[in-house]
């Protein structure tokens, strides 16, 4: 036979081989594509979630494919939904903070005088709870319960409170009824007045905006409505006022030195050069701003970096943990920080208000241009200017006439009794023209009793107060100076009062529509007989001249908020 023909055992043989490399080469592609679909970690960022917290372990590299990034996005997205009862909406829509992210809330109880004679708390600015859930309620969703603090949604409003006449930086005003939600009870409400300042004699600021640009952030509602609001700012500030800009992504940098706030083109400009992309060193963005503000600081002045981001952290200081200890470690340069959150999707709300809280600052949630313009336009003084630091609140109730007491929300700020005098313990800031609003429900004797107080519950240092026969408690207050770190005190007396809820003021019930709001949709087993039309009557009995629509807000979102409960 010749040479160049194969014989058919030759030719049979290399069928052979060749069938036998494709099932090979077939098994091999299969088991890559399992691989993939299993763990992410040969060609993509790992990500790794804990209850509480979405943190990743991303590598550090500063651009993705448009590929990996719907990957991550697809994963992100991949979360647990509530049940139809707490959330009637489809789970299609990505608006919402996703659940494991907000740590629960255990709300508090009711506490009988006799075990628990001292109630003791930090006072709360932020409001970003609210505006959080403006935003679910306005996409057709209610929100996750454990993402409603009570305490944000009422002192997201200002109330209108009696300037202070005297030596400190805020007013105490308190109010006593019926409670709305329970008449067998009585609600209490104190407002603080915080003191407001002239124009002219505002301290110059030395600001450095901390602006996330990663590859998140560069929807509609994030790095685009944050230029929106910084440059509402940026419009506000004098030629004295300093101004950086400090960016991170994968890396981080300066990319505006800090610069006069007279030349207002020039900063709007480095705004608009911004674009997003890469992952999120938020870590490594927080050290340089802290770094550019020290360099820039002004002695007696107000010192401040404005931290803009969707909270999705994910490089370095990636848990909060971690990066609590990064900020107690550098509020004691007396430089404070505002976080403002953008966006949602992959939003850490628990990220932002650790940021605030131990940052000496307070924490925002921006919606939309309007409420850009209520922190950066008609709040900005309150924003940016700290009157009075680390503040206190410690209840001191009349065993007498006071049975029992619930404070309504604060469940994240409170204090154990011996915190109230430690000024080594850190508490809340309050900033110019501020109020802060707290509640309690309390049940009163029908007579006055003699109760003996457990005082194992009373530090060593606590004086007790003598009450007459008509005061129900003293409401007592430690603050430090913006510069200072030694407390002062304040005291102030409430007699009870058994009026109705109609004799009230505009400022009582309209705090007790929001709080009976918030219990709805808390699902509180506080609320009582409350619903969202008696949130909404009440609400309109005191809405008051409503200059910029707020409370016309307030009572148009209970109303969307009752359909879609109703759906």
């Amino acid at each position: 036979m010749n040479t160049q023909y194969l014989t058919f055992r030759q030719f049979g043989t290399r069928i052979a081989i060749a069938l036998c490399f494709l099932l090979l080469l077939n098994a091999c592609e299969t088991g890559n594509g399992s691989k993939e679909s299993g763990s992410s970690t040969a060609s993509r960022p790992r990500i790794k979630t804990t209850k509480g917290n979405h943190s990743k372990d991303m590598n550090t590299s500063a651009t993705k494919s448009e590929a990996d990034k719907k990957t991550m996005d697809a994963v992100d997205n991949n979360t647990d939904t509530p049940s139809p009862e707490e959330n009637p909406a489809p789970n299609t829509d990505t608006t919402m903070v996703a659940p494991e992210t907000v740590p629960e809330v255990v709300e508090n109880q009711f506490l009988t005088v006799k075990s628990e004679p001292l109630s003791t708390f930090s006072i709360d600015v932020d409001n970003a709870s609210y505006t959080l859930a403006r935003k679910a309620i306005n996409q057709g969703r209610l929100p996750y319960a454990s993402g409603v603090r009570i305490e944000e949604f009422v002192n997201y409003f200002q109330y209108k409170y009696p300037q202070p006449s005297k030596k400190h930086p805020f007013a105490v005003n308190a109010e006593v009824a019926k409670c709305p939600w329970n008449p067998e009870h009585h609600l209490v409400h104190i407002g603080l007045q915080g003191k407001q300042l002239d124009n002219r004699k505002l301290v110059p600021s030395n600001l450095v905006f901390l602006i996330d640009v990663s590859g998140s952030m560069e929807a509609p509602d994030k790095l685009p409505l944050m230029r929106k609001a910084f440059k509402i700012l940026v419009q506000n500030l004098r030629e004295e006022d300093r101004v950086a800009i400090v960016v991170y992504a994968g890396n981080a940098g300066l990319v505006l030195p800090s610069t006069s706030g007279g030349n207002k083109r020039q900063i709007m400009e480095a705004l608009d050069r911004l674009s997003a992309g890469g992952s999120t060193a938020g870590g490594e963005g927080i050290r340089l701003a802290y770094k550019v503000a020290k360099e820039n600081l002004i002695k007696e002045g107000n010192n401040r970096i404005i931290l803009a981001t969707d909270g999705d952290f994910n490089v370095g200081e990636s848990s909060d943990e971690a990066m609590q200890k990064l900020i107690e470690e550098k509020r004691k340069e007396g430089i404070f920080i505002t976080a403002l959150g953008l966006g949602m999707g992959n939003y850490r709300d628990s990220k932002m208000e650790v940021i605030a809280d131990k940052g000496n600052g307070n924490y925002y949630y921006i919606d939309n241009l309007n409420e850009a313009n209520k922190v950066f336009g008609k709040d900005l003084k309150g924003t940016l200017f700290t009157i009075a630091k680390d503040v206190k609140i410690q209840v001191e109730f009349n065993p007498a006439l006071v049975k029992s007491y619930r404070l309504i929300g604060y469940e994240n700020r409170l204090l154990a009794n011996q915190d109230f005098r430690d000024d080594t313990k850190d508490a809340g800031e309050i900033g110019a023209g501020h109020t802060v609003t707290a509640l309690y429900e309390v049940a009163l004797y029908s007579s006055p009793k003699t109760v003996q107080v457990d005082r194992s519950k009373i530090p060593a240092d606590f004086k007790a107060s003598s009450f007459n026969s008509e005061q129900m408690m003293a409401v007592w207050l430690r603050y430090k100076k913006p510069a200072g770190n030694t407390g002062i005190e304040m005291t102030h007396f409430i007699q009870s009062n058994n009026q109705s809820v109609d004799k009230t003021s505009e400022n009582y019930r309209f705090s007790a529509a929001v709080a009976s709001f918030a219990m709805l949709l808390r699902n509180s087993q506080y609320k009582g007989n409350a619903t969202f039309e008696s949130a909404i009557k009440l609400a309109k009995s005191a809405k008051g001249s409503d200059l910029n629509g707020y409370r016309a807000e307030f009572i148009d979102l209970v109303s969307k908020a009752s359909k879609i409960k109703a759906q």
